[in-house]
């Protein structure tokens, strides 16, 4: 007598194999978003977007493991993004930002070097103190 169930449905189901990848580190079984590499030669860890395939010697991690990571003393660690995660901010933003502040908080009827006589500054009758690019400023109303 012939079998009418398709060679598939005969097969053991098995809970063992997962479409999705997961975390490398021990008792984890988050899914993996990022494929760490070590470069020996270097002393540098590659973390970076997670690898098309799974191959032996780097390890695949969750996104908790992946922003917890440190590499051994002496080693660097290069952290490489895909475009189509968001950008963290970086100091150059901090300091556009900060930037941006200064000049909306500048007086609108003053020019910016207004406050120059003869190649030398003087000083703004608002500020008060100043510590490298910082200044502390005299409350208007005083």
């Amino acid at each position: 007598m012939e079998s009418r169930r398709s060679p598939l449905k005969s097969a053991v189901p098995s809970n063992v194999v997962s479409p999705v990848r997961r975390c490398s580190r021990t008792a984890c079984g988050r899914p993996a978003v990022a494929t760490l590499t070590y470069v020996y030669a270097d002393s540098t860890a590659v973390l970076g977007p997670l690898a098309t395939y799974a191959e032996p010697h780097c390890y695949d991690l969750c996104a908790e493991h992946s922003e917890r990571l440190t590499a051994p003393r002496g080693w660097d660690v290069v952290r490489l993004t895909d475009g189509s995660a968001p950008a963290r901010p970086s100091g150059d933003d901090l300091e556009a930002l900060a930037n941006a502040v200064r000049e909306a908080a500048r007086p609108q009827g003053r020019a910016p070097g207004a406050g120059a006589q003869n190649g030398r500054r003087t000083a703004d009758p608002m500020e008060v103190a100043r510590r490298g690019h910082l200044r502390a400023l005299r409350s208007p109303e005083s």
